[in-house]
């Protein structure tokens, strides 16, 4: 990745999209010999589709205020876009990147230009592809420092600052386990590992070598900066011995928490402050998945690496004792005591009135398989989320954003009630196959709201 500062707020980050390209240094390299990527993972050999030669990609740091130019070229087999996951994008609708939302991918060979401020916003994001199931080979960190001239952290400041991307793993190509889904009515296969910043860890066949590891100075306190960019699994995440103090998520700053486990959704980020205060010596760092609905299949393996203390002589790191998969009070207890640092520069004070409300029930359910056949999903049918029983489809001709900005009819329709169209018990387990209930169908049905609505979902 090049940065090249353009001007005094201004940078241009240059990011090739390729099925593997070298890492190079500027865009003036675009020329260049692209050629595939292979990586060794659980004693085999694959090739993904990565940035700049890398998955995790490279990190993106910037200050509040700043804006980016991204240019983003797609020298993979693939359509992409990308999608700078929690910028809130004011008056940037296009640079946002969810395919046929704001844009029409990529295409093979072509190239897109993102440009965004971010403006009240300080923490950690991520951007990552937004085609598919890419992201889960194609993501970076988006740092985003407080602006200069104006105070830095309302906590103390850390000695070093770390990346922790938790990520996802298939002995597979991820475009192919999404399409085997979407052509059986099955869910996805699950994946085969968990990741610490693009490695397994100690505990899968063949991983050792690469085990993620991080030195320490016994006394000094580290801010690491926790991502969960796996597709589908929530996770928890733990250091042997060690407490952690969360102070922000999302970009947005918290009142200090002390705990000595973090759960992390998919697309969620938690920094913590770490201190370096037990004995010196190892310790792993942890992660394994938050699975609570009963009967479901998933990845129950546990990916680590290793937290190490200067001068240590310890071979062998101490592992920590994490949650059962199924851990709900754990998973209660650490979410509900994540409340907002009032007065904050990231603190968004409650509008005081509300102009409509809405109740969204999230649920999956399924869609009809077809005429004379058969699907792998529930009851030989095809599974199928959905928002109070509307299942989302994308666009395939236009964007969403241009056809709303151009007033072209046909590429969706704004008819998404504020209340479910059937009312009943949502929660009642029973109701899980009920056929009066489970059926959905697909539709490009949107909410339309008029800019500065204060809406109660």
């Amino acid at each position: 990745m090049a940065l090249r500062k353009q001007s005094k707020e201004v940078y241009e980050i240059l990011y090739p999209f390729i099925l593997g390209l070298r890492p190079c240094e500027a865009i003036a390299s675009l020329d260049r010999l692209v050629q595939n990527v292979t990586v060794h993972k659980l004693c085999q050999k694959r090739v993904i589709t990565g940035v700049n030669g890398k998955s995790p990609g490279p990190s993106v740091h910037v200050r509040e205020g700043d804006t980016l130019r991204v240019h983003a070229i797609n020298k993979s087999p693939y359509n992409i876009t990308l999608h700078w996951h929690g910028v809130f994008q004011q008056l940037s609708g296009w640079a946002d990147g969810p395919e046929y939302t704001t844009q029409c991918p990529i295409q093979p060979g072509n190239s897109y230009i993102y440009e965004f401020t971010i403006t009240g916003q300080e923490g950690t994001l991520w951007w990552h592809a937004h085609f598919q199931a890419l992201r889960a080979t194609v993501h970076g960190s988006l740092i985003i420092y407080p602006r200069k001239g104006r105070s830095g952290y309302p906590f103390p400041k850390p000695h070093k600052e770390y990346p922790i991307i938790l990520g996802e793993w298939w002995n597979a190509n991820v475009v192919d386990v999404e399409n085997q889904a979407l052509a059986t009515g099955a869910a996805p296969n699950i994946s085969n590992a968990f990741l610490i910043n693009g490695q397994p860890g100690d505990l899968y066949p063949c991983s050792s070598n690469g085990t993620y590891e991080l030195e320490v100075s016994h006394g000094k306190s580290y801010l690491l900066r926790i991502i969960n960019a796996a597709l589908n699994t929530q996770l928890f995440f733990k250091i042997a011995s060690h407490n952690m103090t969360v102070v922000s998520v999302d970009a947005s700053y918290t009142n200090p928490y002390v705990t000595d486990v973090v759960l992390v959704a998919p697309g969620q980020t938690t920094d913590v402050l770490l201190t370096a205060n037990q004995s010196i010596g190892s310790y792993y760092m942890a992660a394994r998945g938050y699975i609570s609905a009963s009967g479901v299949a998933f990845d129950n393996t546990t990916t680590t690496g290793i937290l190490v203390y200067k001068h240590s002589n310890s071979s062998t790191p101490e592992m920590p004792t994490l949650p059962a998969y199924n851990d709900t009070d754990t998973a209660f207890k650490f979410n509900s005591n994540l409340t907002a640092l009032v007065k904050s520069k990231t603190w968004k004070e409650i509008p005081p009135t509300v102009d409509e409300n809405i109740l969204m029930t999230v649920g999956l359910g399924l869609v009809t398989c077809g005429k004379s056949a058969t699907c792998a999903g529930p009851l030989g049918q095809v599974f199928a989320a959905s928002i109070s029983n509307f299942s989302f489809q994308f666009p395939t001709k236009l964007s969403m954003l241009q056809a709303h900005f151009n007033k072209i009819k046909g590429i969706y329709n704004a008819t998404l009630p504020n209340q479910p169209l059937v009312s009943f018990d949502y929660t009642n387990t029973s109701n899980s196959l009920n056929q009066s209930l489970v059926f959905t169908s697909k539709s490009t049905t949107v909410k339309e709201v008029k800019y500065n609505t204060s809406l109660q979902i």
